[in-house]
């Protein structure tokens, strides 16, 4: 097995960075890749006020998701629990009693490869790992590529050296990045859902009051509570709530908010969950107690509310979007509806309902309450009595 190892401050991890794992990923033909924040930089201090150890690991898993390799991609917190300086031949020596029978590659930028002989024990840190560098295009690196290589090649006989050019990939220092941040800029330099993270916790100087928050920055801080999987799933439905509330006289704003954050506590298990539920007083009947899908539609009410300061309308429509239940609100329906019928929603029947619900809301929404009650019955599990009540009031 071929593992790509990418390690660094990621303070924060920005586009630069998600580009050149991919474009290593692929290039070195790896078959894993093992992406790993720095605990204690030996070469730099790490700047006061920043991120703490567990926020740069959750922002590091962030940026990770959006390399878009799937389980290939795993981020270890290995360095951040270890006490002293991170040194790379201390990681790769634990890499390799971890993966014995693996190929080890070290990925890391031109400035770093052309230090890479200062580093601490660098004879063995060629010994254990080849090593991977890459630059923005060959005009700028490959004179100083060369130059290193020769050196490297005839210091450590054993070295095996990559050197690879990306075009197009971002260069933007990380000391320059916290700056435009605390100005207010730097979010396009960022996967959104980093950028998200970063508004909602309050990190590198911003400000992002979380209740009051435009639809611009309201969707990259949703999108910081999923998993990746999950991403393109809200975004449609935010699409189709937008389509809905046109069609039938919503609000396309409510609806759009609702949308974002309607599955804002989805990844939680049930645990989570649970402590979610009783943190906010949250009455669970038996089934809820039992049924982890259930619950994530009222934690993340409880959420939207408490966080983002939604209105009654607004946090009823993300409570209900999962049972539905008697004498729904428009907002509640489109919810609901949006939810079920988004563009990647694929299943036996939703042509069928994407019609019915542009040609009458009501009809739309009984057809789907059936069609969840049949499937729920055909698996033997229990239909929630708020799905029944919902299916009983429209048909009088």
């Amino acid at each position: 097995m071929k593992i790509g190892v990418y390690g660094g401050m990621f303070n924060p991890p920005h586009l630069g960075h998600i580009t050149a794992a991919r474009a290593a990923f692929e290039l070195l033909k790896l078959d894993k890749l093992l992406v790993i924040p720095t605990g204690h930089p030996p070469h730099k201090a790490v700047p006061e006020g920043g991120p703490g150890a567990e926020q740069r690991l959750e922002l590091t898993r962030l940026a990770a998701e959006q390399i878009g390799l799937g389980e290939q991609v795993e981020v270890l917190d290995l360095e951040l629990r270890r006490s002293g300086n991170s040194f790379t031949s201390d990681t790769l020596k634990q890499l390799h009693r971890m993966y014995p029978e693996a190929e080890l590659w070290l990925l890391m930028g031109a400035d770093m490869f052309l230090t890479l002989h200062t580093w601490h024990a660098p004879e063995e840190i060629f010994d254990l790992a080849g090593i991977a560098a890459f630059g923005r295009s060959e005009a700028d690196t490959e004179e100083l590529f060369s130059q290193q290589r020769t050196y490297l090649y005839q210091k450590f006989p054993q070295a095996r050296i990559f050197t690879l050019t990306i075009p197009g990939v971002i260069d933007v220092s990380s000391t320059e990045l916290r700056e435009r941040l605390a100005r207010g800029e730097g979010g396009s330099l960022l996967a959104p859902a980093v950028y998200g993270y970063i508004l909602r916790e309050g990190l590198y100087g911003t400000h992002a009051d979380l209740k009051n928050l435009p639809l611009k920055d309201l969707r990259p801080v949703a999108l910081s509570y999923l998993k990746h999987k999950r991403i393109p799933h809200v975004l449609g439905t935010e699409q189709e709530a937008i389509r809905l509330a046109l069609r039938w006289g919503g609000d396309p704003e409510k609806a759009r908010r609702a949308a974002l954050l309607h599955d804002c506590t989805k990844k939680l298990d049930m645990e989570e969950q649970l402590a979610l539920c009783e943190h906010y007083q949250i009455p669970l009947d038996a089934l809820e107690r039992k049924a982890l899908k259930l619950l994530h539609a009222k934690t993340g009410a409880a959420i939207a509310a408490d966080v983002f300061g939604t209105d009654e309308e607004l946090t009823n429509a993300i409570r209900w979007h999962t049972t539905g239940h008697g004498n729904m609100t428009l907002l509640e329906k489109i919810i609901y509806l949006a939810d079920y019928i988004e563009p990647s929603r694929d299943f036996p029947g939703v042509d069928k309902l994407r019609k019915i619900c542009y040609e009458d809301l009501d009809a739309g929404l009984l057809l789907g309450l059936e069609m969840t009650i049949q499937e729920m019955e055909e698996r033997g599990n229990p239909v929630h009595r708020a799905t029944l009540e919902a299916r009983d009031a429209l048909k009088g």
